[in-house]
Formats: C-alpha cells, sequence, structure tokens
C-alpha cells in the first residue's frame, strides 16, 4: 500500500483581504495544511515574484480592480510593462491579484473553489 504524499502549500497574500479569509476558511475547513505568507508585512522577493510571472505572466499578476492601483496616478496606469508591473508590485504588494496558492509549483491566482477542489482533491 503506497501512502500519497500532498504536495507542500503556501497561500500568499494579505490577511485582512476578504478574499484571503474566503480562500483560508476553504482550506481550514478541508484540513489543507498550509504556510501563509502576508505580503504586505514580510515583503514578496523580486526572485519569487519574476517566478511567479514567467509561469503565469505579469498581466495575470498585477490586480488592476484594486484600490492600491486605482489610486495610482494615471500616468502609473498607463503604458504599462512588465518592467513597471514589477517595480509597482515589489514597491506596494496590494498590487499582487489574491491570493496566489502554491501548490508544490503548481500556482493558482484569485480564489475559485472548484478549481482548489480540483486541484487539492
Amino acid at each position: 500500500m503506497t501512502k500519497s504524499v500532498t504536495p507542500p502549500v503556501t497561500i500568499y497574500g494579505i490577511k485582512n483581504c476578504d478574499t484571503m479569509k474566503k480562500a483560508r476558511a476553504w482550506l481550514d475547513a478541508r484540513d489543507v495544511a498550509y504556510a501563509f505568507h502576508d505580503y504586505k508585512i514580510a515583503g514578496v522577493e523580486r526572485d519569487l515574484l519574476l517566478m511567479w510571472m514567467k509561469e503565469i505572466g505579469w498581466e495575470t499578476l498585477l490586480n488592476r480592480a484594486g484600490t492600491t492601483f486605482l489610486k495610482l496616478p494615471e500616468a502609473d496606469k498607463n503604458g504599462l510593462t512588465e518592467a513597471k508591473a514589477i517595480a509597482l508590485m515589489l514597491a506596494q504588494p496590494a498590487m499582487i491579484k489574491r491570493p496566489v496558492l502554491d501548490v508544490g509549483g503548481r500556482l493558482l491566482v484569485g480564489f475559485k473553489p472548484e478549481v482548489y477542489a480540483r486541484v487539492l482533491a
């Protein structure tokens, strides 16, 4: 009999974000063990951000609907490039879409219960 090994799970985001609360509650209700990285407190390392961007793209990762992004001057919002997006997300991690769930190296961005259920089954 082979024992299945659950990949390590890390959830990245901001503690008080409503979507983060829903995602963490979903994980807790299903007894999914995870590490929580609050990037508002601990920040995000450039190498990690670049790795995420390589896998899912900066357009997916940048939270354009959040208040932090919306409050930017128009000059900062217009003509976005990958380099500009990196600088914005490193300077203000609240601009990173949440949550970012890392399941053994597979990234899920945002909280969709049906996707979590499929990946964590």
